[in-house]
């Protein structure tokens, strides 16, 4: 937390995620938590649908943004791209 002008704000950084799915495809979602959001993907009903029946999940990318907006706008662009594509950035991030 951080005071303003006599205001305490809570800073929070959001993060844009990329998993792969057993089937081999990818997952792209935002969060506030990455490890929680991981095992909630992996081992409990509020993981998202489409992981639920493609368990388990491997996190291949994490990028921290400063608002839910700019994380939003990450997972926006990357869901537009080719499947090409999309693995040229998760190649160019593991390394």
């Amino acid at each position: 937390m951080k005071i303003c002008n006599d205001i305490i704000t809570k800073t929070t950084n959001w993060h844009f995620y990329v998993l792969l799915c057993s089937d081999g495809s990818y997952y792209a979602g935002v969060t506030t938590d990455i490890a929680r959001r991981l095992h909630e993907h992996n081992k409990t009903k509020r993981g998202a649908k489409y992981t639920r029946v493609r368990r388990p999940v491997k996190l291949l990318l994490t990028e921290k943004f400063s608002s839910r907006s700019m994380a939003q706008k990450a997972e926006s662009y990357f869901k537009s791209l080719s499947r090409k594509q999309k693995e040229g950035i998760v190649e160019h991030a593991s390394r």
